[in-house]
């Protein structure tokens, strides 16, 4: 995994019609303490996020449900 000296203090994910014309754009903002990163992601890249931080999520999960 990459090493990075930077972590994200606050981070939203949202879908938008920015630009109005293209509503299946959805704005990932990253807040960190350098300020706002704002990315544009296609659907496609948009459910590969949200379908990544699902099975991450349930991998955090599962130690916990074991104890």
């Amino acid at each position: 995994m990459t090493q990075r000296s930077t972590s994200a203090d606050f981070v939203t994910a949202f879908a938008t019609g920015w630009p109005e014309a293209q509503p299946e754009v959805m704005i990932l903002s990253l807040t960190t303490q350098k300020g706002v990163q704002d990315f544009a992601l296609t659907m496609e890249q948009a459910l590969l996020v949200a379908k990544t931080i699902k099975r991450t999520a349930t991998a955090l999960a599962a130690p916990k449900a074991r104890a």
